[in-house]
């Protein structure tokens, strides 16, 4: 194995970076999730449904997903990023890596639903000392076993 040396500011960075979309996703805030992506962003979250691209795509597809999927259900989701790696490129793009468990609750149950269990490839650019998401590929765990 071999690997590509970062900064601990740059993994810094980028796990803060995620941890604070996440928390926008989490709360349903699709808007401001799709604001950390770039304009020209792409976003592949769950098999079946086509990638959503520009930012109004990306918070268009959210709410239709999250209508479709859960209705007046009210769930609390909770995506944990772990395992992060982080490989600055050449071109000057990052690339981050990162396990990823979906945790779903819901009011008077105790216990959480898991799933899926996911892989997420991330290429992050920085726009006037920001990063943003120029693309996010979901892979489903379950998708790519056997």
């Amino acid at each position: 194995m071999t690997t590509v040396p970062t900064t601990t500011d740059l993994y810094t960075r980028v796990q803060h970076f995620q941890a604070a979309q996440m928390q926008v996703l989490d709360n349903g805030d699709f808007d401001a999730y799709s604001a950390t992506f770039t304009e020209d962003g792409e976003f592949a979250h769950t098999p079946g449904r086509p990638a959503a691209r520009t930012r109004k795509g990306i918070a268009e597809e959210l709410h239709a997903y999250h209508h479709e999927r859960f209705g007046s259900d009210p769930v609390r989701r909770r995506h944990w990023f772990n395992m992060l790696c982080v490989t600055p490129q050449p071109d000057g793009t990052i690339h981050a890596t990162a396990y990823v468990l979906v945790v779903t609750s819901r009011p008077g149950v105790r216990e959480p639903e898991i799933a899926p269990s996911c892989v997420v490839h991330d290429v992050l650019v920085e726009e006037d000392g920001q990063l943003l998401t120029r693309s996010r590929r979901v892979e489903h765990d379950y998708l790519s076993i056997g």
